[in-house]
């Protein structure tokens, strides 16, 4: 990684913008989650220590190009007031002289988006940024994988850096796949194998044992000619599945698969289930979890690996009795984590709410939030903001 960092950048005296995400979830005008503002708080105070002025970008909701008086920036205020600890001056329509004369302060700016130059990628706009600036810092991970002018355009035209959790996360990530402590596994689940083609596809050139669960694994199950009966499963996807299985084979990996499920007749909390073998799968049921043979057998593929990746659940989580597998799991990793003996590293937005719903989040090696991003990176595709940072 030849990207720089705030430790690499001189900002004394200097404006410093700042590429954050700061697109929290709204109950009218109350921020019923502050997470992604307290993961900025960091970079915000470092600038500030080195004589810099942050002048925060970012984008909220989904103006589409147009300025939605309800997706301005200005609504935040109060909760980044709160976590920064400091008065937050906000500027609708900046330029150069204004943000000279505040310098020393914490400013944001309106919604990136409230103009289409933004996602466009307009070089005009681009243009517009950089002279509002004299360094540019991208902390926004979670939109790396975009190339708008906000994240990727500007950081061609001033000297550029990661933020500090832009190069946490960076650096979480390399450590899970660019340059990993093996044995690597990898867990993925889901729903469907159709969402996750490129990421089976880059995985299992990457890792030494592949755990597939939730949906997704009654489509192999049922590529091996096995009666999946009612469960949810991409019959279509037959082919595809026997082909990465293939490759998986040729490649060295290990694709784990479940031995025995968890299956009912109904999809409701506290229906009536039975464990059974994977290939004595009762008529008119369906698999919702992976069972406990399946679980152990995953908790000790675990204990031999020394890095884990993680995206997806095991089973239908969001409804017991069907979240067993998951958290059982995930309670294992994050034991063999606070022993020392396992680097994990988890991201998407069903397996973030699956550790939190087991109450290990806390213990995980780096949980990312960044949703897309994430799932880009583990697919092995290039992300605009991260390819800008390493060019600048």
């Amino acid at each position: 990684m030849t990207w720089k960092t705030l430790d690499d950048m001189d900002l004394a005296g200097k404006i410093v913008l700042t590429r954050v995400d700061i697109n929290v979830p709204l109950d009218g005008d109350r921020v019923t989650d502050t997470t992604r503002i307290d993961r900025i708080v960091p970079t915000v105070r470092d600038i500030l220590a080195e004589g810099g002025t942050p002048v925060l970008l970012a984008h909220f909701g989904r103006p589409k190009g147009k300025a939605v008086p309800e997706m301005s920036l200005r609504i935040i205020l109060p909760a980044l007031q709160a976590a920064l600890g400091a008065p937050v001056r906000f500027v609708e329509h900046p330029d150069r002289a204004t943000l000279d004369g505040m310098k020393g302060q914490i400013i944001v700016l309106e919604n990136t988006r409230f103009t289409p130059m933004e996602e466009a990628n307009d070089p005009r706009m681009a243009q517009f940024l950089a002279t509002l600036g004299d360094v540019y810092c991208n902390d926004a991970f979670s939109a790396a994988h975009r190339a708008h002018a906000s994240t990727e355009g500007v950081a061609h035209l001033l000297p550029s850096c990661a933020g500090r959790l832009m190069a946490e996360e960076l650096g979480a990530l390399e450590k899970a796949l660019g340059a990993p402590e093996r044995p690597v596994v990898a867990v993925v689940g889901g729903a469907k194998v159709s969402t996750k083609l490129d990421l089976l596809g880059n995985l299992i050139r990457k890792v030494d044992i592949l755990v597939i669960g939730g949906g997704m694994a009654n489509t192999f199950l049922a590529a091996q000619g096995i009666d999946v009966a009612q469960s949810l499963c991409e019959h279509d996807l037959a082919d595809t599945a026997r082909k990465i299985a293939a490759n998986a084979g040729e490649a060295g990996c290990q694709i784990m698969l479940p031995q025995d499920v968890v299956v009912a007749r109904e999809f409701k909390a506290g229906a009536e289930t039975e464990t059974v073998a994977v290939d004595a799968v009762p008529a008119g049921t369906m698999i919702l979890d992976a069972g406990p043979t399946s679980v152990a057998d995953i908790i000790a593929a675990f204990a031999r690996a020394r890095t884990l990746i993680w995206n997806g659940p095991l089973g239908a989580f969001e409804i017991p009795p069907f979240d067993a597998a998951t958290k059982a799991a995930a309670r294992a990793a994050a034991n063999l984590t606070a022993a020392g003996k396992l680097i994990s590293v988890a991201g998407g937005g069903d397996t973030v709410a699956a550790l939190n719903q087991a109450g290990v989040a806390d213990r995980f090696t780096y949980i990312s939030t960044a949703g897309g991003a994430f799932l880009e990176w583990m697919e092995g595709k290039t992300l605009p903001g991260v390819a800008a940072l390493e060019q600048s």
